[in-house]
C-alpha cells in the first residue's frame, strides 16, 4: 500500500488513456477519410476515457497540492486562521468527494441492475461510470495523503 501511495498511477494511467484516445481519434479520422465510413464507437470511448483522465488529473493535483484554490484570504492570514481554513478546504473537498462516490455508486447500481448498454458497443455502461466512484476514492486518499504531506512539513 506505501508503495502504491508514492507511485505515479495517475500520470501512468493517464497517459495511457490519452495515447489510447489519440490513436483511436487518428484511426477514425483516417478511415472517414478514405472511405466515407465512421467508427460510431471511437466518440463514445473517447468521452468517456476523457472523464476519467479528468478525474485522474484531479487526483494528481491533489497529491501534488496544485489543485484550483480560492486563497486569497488564505494568503493573508497567518497562525490558527490560516490552518482553519486550510483544514476547511481539506473537509468541503473530503465531502464534496464523498458525496460523488455516494451518487456515481447510485448510478453504477443502477446501470447495473438495469443492464443499460452502450448504443455503439453495447457495453454495459457501468463500466464506464465505475470510474467516478473509484477515482474519487482515490482522490480523497491523494488530499489525505496531501494533508498528511503538509503536516509533517508545516506548510499550512
Amino acid at each position: 500500500m506505501l508503495r502504491f501511495l508514492n507511485s505515479r498511477f495517475e500520470e501512468l494511467l493517464g497517459a495511457f488513456l490519452l495515447a489510447l484516445m489519440a490513436c483511436i481519434a487518428f484511426i477514425n479520422v483516417i478511415v472517414r477519410y478514405c472511405t466515407n465510413l465512421s467508427f460510431s464507437s471511437s466518440e463514445e470511448l473517447t468521452v468517456n476515457f476523457f472523464v476519467w483522465i479528468v478525474l485522474l488529473g484531479t487526483a494528481r493535483a491533489f497529491r501534488e497540492g496544485s489543485n484550483f484554490t480560492m486563497s486569497i484570504v488564505y494568503n493573508f492570514t497567518h497562525g490558527t486562521a490560516r490552518k482553519a481554513i486550510y483544514f476547511f478546504g481539506v473537509f468541503c473537498s473530503i465531502a464534496f468527494f464523498v458525496m460523488l462516490i455516494y451518487l456515481g455508486s447510485i448510478e453504477v447500481i443502477d446501470e447495473f441492475q438495469l443492464n443499460v448498454s452502450s448504443e455503439s458497443l453495447d457495453i454495459p455502461v457501468w463500466l464506464y461510470t465505475m470510474a467516478t466512484p473509484l477515482f474519487s476514492a482515490l482522490i480523497i486518499l491523494r488530499i489525505l495523503q496531501r494533508v498528511r504531506e503538509d503536516m509533517t512539513s508545516g506548510n499550512f
